[in-house]
């Protein structure tokens, strides 16, 4: 083949990223018919419709495969396709602001609200309770900002939010600094942990402040697209809105209509409409693959063989499971070296698991459970017995993979 052809070939496909040059069949090894067999349960057994699995072993994408369908057209799920990960945003958010912190143009300790402090705006010049003013960086990545869910989560009841504080929807998130400004916290900042959307809703607007970009520039332009990860993006809830590479989302059985959280009166999904993905953003926002959130992985799990994006103290920062200190980002670390982050809401359902056995792995489906946010544990107990189940994974890594007629020619 001509040489001339096949490097712009390459450059082409090094632009687009991994989601377009992995696809299936890439990870046939001795066991991948037994792994094949037991997801396949695991999907009839949950009715899901589709899953995208990514398993590293010592920081190596060994294996990389979709099941199911990825859309109403039956297309199959691909490890190229971008899925809705939910909570597992707030690791990109967690992450953003620790590189700030090394770069010193934040501190975790620097308050958040009110004169003097990050959001220093018209919504903070008075409120209702002054211990909103003590709320500092760290007290929002750790849930320890003082909000509780006793009366549901604001994140995902923005009508209802927008109706308190007398703004016509779509809220924004001046409708939620006009909402926690009015309103009092449950406890002193930084004395209890409730687990809250809202605070890493305010983390993107503190990212924004500090870097003099949108939330979502900042984290593409100088955290992921400098790092080879360039199709992780905020998603959108309007179907019509979707990424081309995207999948569809399905909701559990029974599951009912809800008012858009536009305020046009008009019922639907909360997958499509119900929820406000958009303004969920570093809360819950993000979409991206298995492979590019394994790669991402790879980059601040802490393992020598890859050069993280961030110091070591930072790592040992966002996994110090103090209670109201940490983690931070994660959703769970422990003292074993164990750490996992998880994410559900309406059609979607995610989760990845940094092992302290060097096997790291990241679960994505297009389906939500009835289960919620404890379907989680049914996750972490099946991909850590399949994963037990291997004891010889396959010598490759496929971050490092090109199909093989788009390889340049080697020069000498």
């Amino acid at each position: 083949m001509d040489r001339q052809k096949q490097i712009p070939a390459y450059y082409e496909l090094e632009i687009k990223g991994l989601n377009y040059r992995i696809k299936n069949g890439l990870s046939d090894f001795e066991q991948s018919k037994y792994i094949e067999k037991q997801i396949k349960r695991f999907i009839q057994r949950w009715e899901l419709k589709g899953v995208s699995i990514a398993i590293l072993k010592d920081e190596k994408l060994v294996y990389a495969q979709g099941f199911g369908v990825a859309d109403r057209q039956d297309n199959e799920v691909q490890p190229g396709h971008l899925f809705r990960v939910a909570s597992v945003s707030k690791l990109l958010t967690a992450i953003a602001i620790m590189k700030l912190v090394e770069e010193n143009r934040l501190a975790l300790s620097d308050r958040v609200f009110g004169p003097g402090a990050i959001l220093d705006n018209q919504h903070f010049v008075t409120v209702r309770d002054k211990k909103l003013y003590n709320i500092t960086v760290r007290n929002l990545l750790a849930h320890s900002g003082g909000w509780s869910q006793r009366y549901g989560d604001p994140a995902f009841h923005s009508l209802s939010i927008a109706d308190k504080v007398g703004d016509t929807p779509p809220a924004t998130m001046d409708t939620y600094s006009k909402y926690i400004a009015s309103r009092s916290l449950s406890f002193p900042p930084g004395t209890q942990v409730s687990y809250s959307n809202v605070g890493y809703m305010f983390l993107g607007e503190v990212i924004s402040a500090v870097s003099g970009k949108s939330y979502e520039d900042y984290v593409r332009e100088d955290i992921l697209i400098p790092n080879g990860i360039v199709d992780m993006h905020i998603g959108r809830s309007d179907f019509a809105l979707k990424y081309p590479n995207e999948v569809d989302y399905f909701e559990q059985t029974g599951s009912q209509l809800i008012f858009s959280y536009e305020g046009s009166g008009i019922q639907v999904p909360k997958s499509y409409g119900g929820n406000p993905i958009e303004l969920l953003g570093a809360a819950g926002g993000w979409i991206c693959s298995s492979v590019e959130l394994a790669r991402l992985l790879v980059l601040i799990d802490g393992y020598p063989n890859v050069r993280d994006i961030l110091e070591d103290s930072s790592i040992l920062e966002m996994t110090d499971n103090t209670y109201a200190k940490g983690p931070l980002g994660w959703r769970s670390t422990t003292d074993h070296g164990n750490w996992a982050r998880t994410g559900s809401m309406a059609g979607s359902v995610a989760m990845l698991k940094r092992q302290n056995d060097g096997v790291s792995w990241i679960f994505l489906s297009n389906t939500s459970s009835w289960q919620g946010s404890k379907f989680s544990y049914g996750i972490n107990s099946f991909m850590q017995g399949l994963t037990n189940k291997v004891k010889a994974w396959p010598q490759q890594d496929l971050f490092n993979y090109y199909p093989i007629e788009n390889l340049p020619l080697a020069i000498n």
